[in-house]
């Protein structure tokens, strides 16, 4: 709903009378990521992040480096590192991060690192295909403080 006021906004701003491919390109928000080139999952995930409105800009190595810059702790690590965010506050983002905490966390804009989701848990977005048969393991994404500590920020698939 948020999305489709902004666009409206846009519009009425620009005089436009319609939404435009334009417009509608303009709302995106900018993810970067760094991962391994031959990466199924993480392909998997890019294209979870664009099927939930994001722009996504890839980069085929540098994942470890990025997470490194960002400040992400290495036990937090997975097979991808991302970058998100606006108007100057940018969050990191590792490994499967569900398109919806992403969104929550720009919201929220808590102070803090990013979101992880440390190893590749089966279920999570990218690590979704039919080669897993449905099977959805539990896992938490993880709120990263500053100090490099982190808490459950949501769990998936728990009892």
């Amino acid at each position: 709903m948020q999305r489709r006021q902004l666009i409206q906004a846009m519009a009425a701003l620009t005089g436009a009378t319609a939404i435009t491919p334009t417009l509608l390109a303009q709302a995106k928000t900018p993810v970067e990521v760094w991962k391994d080139p031959d990466c199924g999952c993480c392909k998997d995930w890019v294209a979870h992040l664009e099927a939930n409105g994001f722009e996504v800009r890839v980069h085929d190595s540098g994942n470890t480096a990025a997470r490194t810059r960002l400040g992400i702790p290495q036990k937090l690590g997975s097979c991808h590192t991302a970058e998100v965010g606006a108007k100057g506050k940018r969050y990191a983002l590792e490994g499967h991060v569900p398109a919806r905490e992403i969104r929550r966390l720009l919201k929220e804009r808590p102070p803090a690192i990013g979101l992880a989701v440390p190893g590749m848990p089966v279920g999570s977005p990218g690590m979704d295909a039919p080669i897993y048969g449905g099977r959805k393991d539990p896992y938490d994404v993880l709120l990263v403080s500053p100090d490099g500590s982190s808490r459950v920020y949501q769990s998936y698939h728990r009892g």
